[in-house]
């Protein structure tokens, strides 16, 4: 299916908001996802699906000083 991330379009044979934070191998206690301008919050990232022209943000915390 045809999704835009973080501004870019790709094709993804997931099927969830999980599928795509595995993809990206990013840790899902770190990451906000932004889903068609809606925040999905962490304990529905595994059975939140994808459907085709999501547009999706992804935005990891990171530490520093």
């Amino acid at each position: 299916m045809k999704l835009k991330v973080n501004g870019r379009d790709i094709e993804f044979d997931g099927k969830t908001v999980l599928d795509l934070v595995d993809h990206y191998r990013l840790d899902r206690g770190r990451v906000v996802v932004e889903r068609n301008g809606k925040i999905v919050h962490r304990q529905d990232i595994e059975r939140t699906l994808l459907e085709e022209g999501d547009s999706l943000e992804l935005v990891r915390f990171v530490g520093g000083g």
